[in-house]
């Protein structure tokens, strides 16, 4: 059976699981650039790359394991300028490699109109 994460999301969350587990494989669902306040960055790629990455590391934590577990990513940008930083800065989140499997994608358009970018990903759990 399925775990989902958390258990009970906040009413502002779509129809959606931040995460499930089966196995002992998480699915993350694309986490998109909130900061703590929920707002936008808007504009900022940097800011908002931070902001998805940091989200990604919190549900990671609350189902139990981290970043260094992750065996696959998507990454969806709006803008194809921003390959090379977000690159970066996934890079250095990571921290080297072994690097998970990824696909990268640009894209028309993302959930919300000031969306830059949207990351989802496949990690190992025990």
């Amino acid at each position: 059976m399925p775990t989902h994460f958390p258990p009970q999301e906040p009413a502002r969350f779509p129809p959606l699981s931040l995460a499930v587990r089966t196995g002992n494989l998480l699915f993350v669902s694309g986490m998109g650039p909130f900061d703590e306040s929920w707002t936008i960055p808007k504009g900022d790629f940097p800011a908002q790359m931070r902001a998805v990455l940091a989200w990604l590391d919190k549900v990671l934590a609350e189902a139990g394991t981290d970043r260094r577990r992750i065996v696959k990513t998507n990454v969806l940008l709006t803008r194809e300028q921003d390959i090379a930083e977000m690159n970066r800065l996934y890079a250095e989140w990571l921290g080297g490699p072994p690097w998970p499997a990824r696909t990268t994608a640009v894209v028309k358009a993302l959930p919300l109109a000031d969306f830059l970018l949207e990351i989802e990903c496949v990690a190992e759990v025990d």
